[in-house]
């Protein structure tokens, strides 16, 4: 196995050099090249162990497809030798294609499940690379298949690879015990040696305003939110009324847990009402604030047709009562919300500057990517949606046909691609030059994720389509905060890394 087509940058070789001595986590900013440099890893590993496999994990199948590729593109295996390994491949199949490719591309919940049915054994993979390492928390199955690996190889060498693996020390260090990682090598856009091959992205903000009657609606929401956020202050559930979504998640679960335990008083179960009702009225102001309008009523009805308690009281509220008055009148009168108008005008003018310009839409909900990409196409836009897997309701695509629109997307097919959290990982499309986040995320890594979709190899613009006011500058803001961080943990940790090296070659 040789490598070809590629020559590795000095940054690129000190990496792999590294990976080579050890289990390593490479954190490298999107379109550096991570993946060749777990290729040129793999290369290294079966000169030194001829008869060793490799085994290549992500989260997706469309990442995976493209990890295929780049092996068949970048070494001189054979299609035979590197093979995508699915669950819709018949079991026997999967146990023939384990013991005859050299290479194994899979996601981790594949190879979990055949683990666990004895269909494939790891003492021969003389490498595993886990791909968006970030995953590799709680019991996502990185943890479990990099247990195993470890467990069975006799040769065993491990790389994560990840451009964001979050702004919590604790989580970083969750991801480091996970896989088993002994090195650290971190580089941000800023590092000497990487800098002269990142790319500029330009940010640029857009801001919407709501209309007068949503803006009322969104007024009256908010006071129901401040009213149940005063209950619970007030019966000392939370400290004060400036708490996250977040907080609120774990004030919830920590009360469901005292409830199975038999801690039955009435006042956590009126707390667990509480903190229930919170959740969905946020909920539905952050649909108000960022999605469609339709979307914003169809949970409401949700809501009112629920025989759940906390909603049913919820809705008794005269707030709600009022919203209910106008909800089919603001349904007919929006159509289509005002951001989605000034997501037209965006792209209109970025097709205006150049009909070959293509972009990538981001949007949180599923049921928003359908309308988004049904709205462009009404207004003479060539768009494609990209999402996971149908669920138990809603539109989904399969695997096959995640493939397929991308290789249609890279091969110029049409201008837009309007993705769900599916786009955000890892997708090789080398000349998209804008990004259009819909909507905000509070997650540093997602957003991260996101952006590095554009600048790969030509410089790009990400363009942040905000409602003034809102959750979405809320979102925007965090993931902001979260991201530098992140990049003050991962500077601290490479120093730390640094630190004990020295300290043990001069013992």
């Amino acid at each position: 196995m040789q490598l070809k087509n590629i020559e590795l940058r000095e940054y690129q070789k000190n990496i792999a050099n590294t990976c080579l001595k050890g289990n390593t986590l490479v954190v490298l900013p999107t379109g550096l090249g991570k993946t060749i440099i777990a290729i040129y890893v793999a290369v290294k590993r079966m000169e030194q162990f001829p008869d060793g496999k490799v085994l290549f994990m992500a989260p997706t199948r469309p990442l995976n497809a493209q990890h295929v590729k780049s092996f068949l593109q970048f070494t001189d295996l054979s299609s035979n030798e590197v093979v995508l390994i699915t669950g819709k491949i018949k079991p026997e199949k999967r146990i023939e294609l384990y013991k005859k490719a050299r290479v194994i591309v899979a996601t981790p919940q594949t190879i979990a499940n055949d683990l666990r049915e004895n269909r494939i054994q790891l003492e021969n993979f003389v490498l595993a690379v886990f791909d968006e390492a970030h995953r590799a928390v709680k019991d996502y199955s990185y943890t479990e298949v990099a247990k195993a690996y470890l467990i069975q190889a006799k040769n065993p060498l491990i790389i994560g690879l990840t451009a964001s693996p979050g702004g919590e020390e604790e989580r970083i260090n969750e991801v480091m015990k996970n896989l088993f990682i002994k090195f650290v090598e971190i580089r941000t856009e800023s590092d000497p040696d990487v800098r002269p091959y990142v790319k500029e992205v330009e940010r640029e903000y857009v801001y919407v305003e709501l209309p007068p009657d949503l803006e009322e609606i969104r007024k009256k929401l908010l006071e129901v939110y401040d009213e149940i956020l005063e209950w619970l202050k007030e019966h000392m559930f939370i400290k004060s009324k400036d708490v996250s979504k977040k907080e609120l998640l774990n004030l919830q679960n920590s009360l469901i847990a005292s409830y199975e335990r038999g801690m039955e008083n009435p006042i956590n179960i009126w707390g667990m009402i509480k903190v229930s009702q919170a959740l969905k009225v946020l909920y539905a102001i952050e649909l108000l604030e960022t999605q469609e309008i339709s979307v914003f009523a169809e949970y409401l009805r949700e809501l009112q047709a629920s025989k759940k308690k906390a909603e049913r009281l919820l809705i008794t509220h005269k707030n709600f009562r009022e919203i209910f008055s106008k909800l089919d009148e603001i349904e007919k009168k929006y159509k289509v919300h005002p951001k989605m108008e000034k997501l037209l005008s965006v792209i209109k003018a970025i097709l205006k500057e150049n009909e070959k310009n293509r972009a990538i839409v981001f949007a949180n909900y599923r049921d928003t990517v359908d309308k988004i990409k049904n709205f462009l196409l009404e207004n003479g836009i060539k768009a494609e949606m990209l999402v996971g897997q149908a669920k138990k309701r809603g539109k989904g695509l399969s695997q096959k046909e995640q493939i397929e629109i991308v290789r249609r997307f890279a091969n110029n097919e049409f201008n837009v691609l309007v993705c769900s959290s599916i786009g955000e990982e890892g997708l090789d499309i080398a000349s998209v030059n804008y990004a259009i986040f819909y909507d905000a995320v509070p997650s540093e890594i997602r957003a991260i994720q996101r952006r590095g979709r554009v600048g790969r190899q030509t410089e790009g613009k990400v363009i942040f389509i905000l409602t003034k006011g809102s959750r979405d500058q809320a979102y925007f803001f965090s993931s902001l905060m979260k991201e530098k961080k992140m990049k003050r943990v991962l500077k601290n940790i490479r120093f730390a890394k640094i630190k004990s090296s020295l300290i043990d070659w001069l013992k």
